[in-house]
């Protein structure tokens, strides 16, 4: 039996895929949570063999939520998902430690095959993903500047993007502010742009907004 948490804000996205994941057989959802501090706590006394965690659940965000998950937790598999577009955040997701990324506008069915596949220990990611990142995308400028980032770097664009200050970043990553100065900059590199207007504007690109 395959035991599963799902964490996500939305009572009715936890309701839904409740629903979805109960009518397939050798699957228990033995918890649903809404914040990552329910997460934890549950974690603290059941252990599930994996975590459908949303990539904007509050307090944490959904990739330090996942580093922490794998540090604490390590048998623990993850299974993100989000309404985010899959080719920008898959990638990051899973250099951060994840053994999948589900896109909510993906296919129903996708849902149980994605849970029984990282449950078994292999990686997910939908044959639409694994095609586009088999052909180069040259034409799509942003994405392919996205590939250089690394997760930490998403993480620092999506909080400068929702219009965090320095200040703000630093304290929801954890950072010191001289650390987040260095991040931006490197952002601006990678991104090839050398102010902040620019900066916003290619995560808006990324739809980071």
């Amino acid at each position: 039996m395959i035991k599963i948490i799902i964490a996500d804000n939305h009572p009715i996205i936890r309701m839904g895929v409740k629903h979805v994941l109960e009518t397939a057989s050798g699957i228990e959802i033995i918890a649903d949570v809404s914040t990552t501090a329910e997460l934890f706590e549950k974690l603290e006394n059941v252990t599930p063999d994996v975590v459908m965690l949303e990539m904007d659940i509050p307090e944490i965000n959904g990739i330090a939520a996942l580093r922490k998950i794998k540090k604490e937790f390590p048998e623990v598999k993850v299974l993100m998902y989000s309404g985010q577009s899959e080719d920008v955040y898959a990638l990051s997701t899973i250099r951060a430690g994840a053994f999948g990324y589900l896109s909510k506008t993906s296919d129903v069915d996708y849902l149980i095959s994605a849970v029984r596949k990282v449950a078994e220990g292999n990686m997910f990611i939908t044959n639409e993903l694994a095609q586009r990142l088999a052909f180069d995308e040259g034409t799509q400028r942003p994405r392919r500047f996205f590939r250089k980032l690394s997760s930490r770097e998403v993480e620092v664009l999506k909080l400068l993007a929702s219009g965090k200050r320095n200040k703000d970043v630093a304290i929801g990553l954890s950072l010191n502010e001289k650390t987040v100065s260095t991040y931006k900059a490197r952002l601006m590199k990678k991104l090839n742009v050398d102010n902040m207007v620019d900066l916003l504007q290619q995560a808006k690109a990324l739809e980071l907004y």
